[in-house]
């Protein structure tokens, strides 16, 4: 298979924008934004100059996506959540959040959703099985594991102001 053609441009005050022809010549492009948001375009085959649609992702839209694409950076030995009936999210903590400034075992998230915090990701790294004294911040990704359920439930707890 051949290999494909990537061709990538600095947008100096945007970010960069990667263009991709796949081998049946659909032109696709994202634009990595220097906010971590990203805008994926595709565009008409018969006017490369055309964009057919656009949108625009928040960082963990594009975060979601990525995991989609990409299942095979998962090790063989890792656990799939799905063949359990599990789900693993993240759940971006707004700076508005009434949880802001709080400590994890205030939200008695697990009690209250039966979903747990498994991680949250954090500007300043990942803090891994983080402790019911962790002090949650806005902008923190909670990386959250459950049920369905129980996970939109912990969104729904998380979400409230």
């Amino acid at each position: 298979m051949p290999t494909p053609r990537m061709r990538t441009t600095p947008l100096p005050g945007i970010g960069v924008q990667y263009d991709l022809v796949t081998r049946e010549d659909h032109h696709i492009s994202v634009v990595a934004h220097r906010d971590g948001t990203r805008t994926l375009a595709v565009y008409l085959a018969d006017d490369p100059d055309a964009c057919a649609e656009a949108v625009h992702l928040t960082e963990a839209e594009s975060a979601s996506v990525i995991d989609a694409l990409t299942p095979a950076h998962h090790s063989p030995t890792l656990l799939h959540t799905t063949d359990l009936g599990l789900v693993a999210e993240r759940m971006e903590l707004s700076a508005h959040s009434s949880w802001n400034g709080r400590l994890l075992c205030d939200t008695l998230l697990r009690t209250r959703t039966g979903a747990t915090v498994v991680a949250v990701l954090r500007r300043s790294g990942a803090v891994p099985a983080p402790p019911s004294d962790f002090r949650l911040a806005g902008g923190d990704v909670l990386i959250v594991i459950g049920t369905r359920e129980s996970a939109d439930a912990a969104a729904d707890l998380l979400d409230r102001d």
